[in-house]
């Protein structure tokens, strides 16, 4: 009777056994998800998120860290310091290659962000370029390329037809602009919107963003969300979360521009909520994810491969270098 009796706990203990092993695996929830972000346009829509996990609101657990230099989130993310990282998105590929595939890109958040402002008012369009000189940074980097395929596009050959001269630092254009050294010069936002602030002679003379969609295909993308390889396939509950969260953070930023700006400036994003406010509607943050984001990534890869393949880390991104979904 005995030996009935310890059968049959055997038995459903067998039976019961597996069902407890399945919920004490891996967990879809992290104890806490480490995200990077840049100081500027690619981390500001991470700022209602930023506010919501430090009030306890947020749906999980989060740390962030806010960095000014592309190269400090680089180092975090290949030394697997962070899980989910904002960047730049020659940025994205370039870590591709250099972990051999250990990130994917999950998601589009920053459209076209450079402007060419003029002290004057002599350039309506592209073709108003032709002999003049423009004055610029990011040299090596996707302002270059960018600038370069929007003129050639529009038939004018960078350094014969227009001069483009590269300081080290978009502070310096400013400078050159205010001082008269220079008038016209190409810059990112938040700094187009600090310079027409401090001097009312500037203007926006081309949208680079409406410039490239006219000669393009796809739109301008200047900012992408990474994740680390072997946290979405450990955690993807938490990456669609994620997303979801910080679709909801950027379209609250883009909503509720007053407001996002004060929480902007209070996670070190942006110094001034002034400025921040200004520029959100000039910033063109977003979040595109899934084939629209693979499609549009892919033709802007195609670019800048074709200007320099070093600017996205050598070869083109494989396909499982593209997070769409679990």
């Amino acid at each position: 009777m005995k030996h009935i009796k310890l059968a049959a706990l055997l038995l459903a203990l067998l039976l019961v056994l597996p069902l407890a092993l399945s919920g004490c695996g891996k967990t879809e929830s992290p104890d806490t998800i480490r995200v990077a972000a840049l100081k500027g346009p690619t981390g500001m829509g991470m700022a209602p998120l930023m506010d919501s996990a430090q009030n306890g609101t947020a749906k999980q657990n989060y740390s962030f860290t806010i960095e000014s230099a592309p190269d400090a989130v680089n180092a975090l993310v290949i030394n697997g310091e962070v899980d989910i990282a904002a960047v730049p998105v020659n940025v994205a590929s370039v870590l591709f290659n250099k972990t051999q595939g250990k990130v994917q890109v999950a998601g589009i958040n920053t459209k076209g962000v450079l402007y060419l402002v003029e002290a004057g008012n002599t350039i309506q369009s592209v073709a108003d370029l032709r002999g003049k000189t423009i004055y610029a940074s990011g040299q090596g980097a996707t302002p270059e390329y960018i600038l370069n395929h929007v003129l050639t596009q529009n038939g004018l050959t960078p350094g014969t037809d227009v001069t483009v001269e590269y300081l080290s630092e978009h502070a310096e254009v400013i400078t050159a602009l205010a001082s008269g050294t220079a008038s016209i010069g190409l810059l990112p936002e938040p700094n187009v919107t600090s310079a027409l602030a401090s001097n009312d002679k500037l203007r926006i003379a081309v949208n680079i963003t409406e410039a490239w969609d006219a000669i393009a295909d796809t739109t301008l993308v200047q900012g992408v969300i990474i994740v680390n390889r072997t946290f979405a396939e450990t955690y993807p509950d938490a990456v669609e979360t994620f997303l979801e969260e910080y679709a909801a953070s950027v379209e609250y930023v883009n909503s509720n521009p007053a407001e996002a700006s004060v929480m902007i400036e209070a996670a070190g994003i942006i110094p001034k909520a002034a400025v921040a406010q200004k520029a959100i509607p000039t910033c063109n943050i977003c979040l595109i994810t899934g084939d629209e984001m693979k499609t549009t990534l892919t033709a802007l890869y195609d670019v800048l491969f074709a200007a320099n393949p070093a600017s996205i880390g050598g070869p083109l991104p494989a396909d499982d270098f593209y997070y769409l979904g679990k």
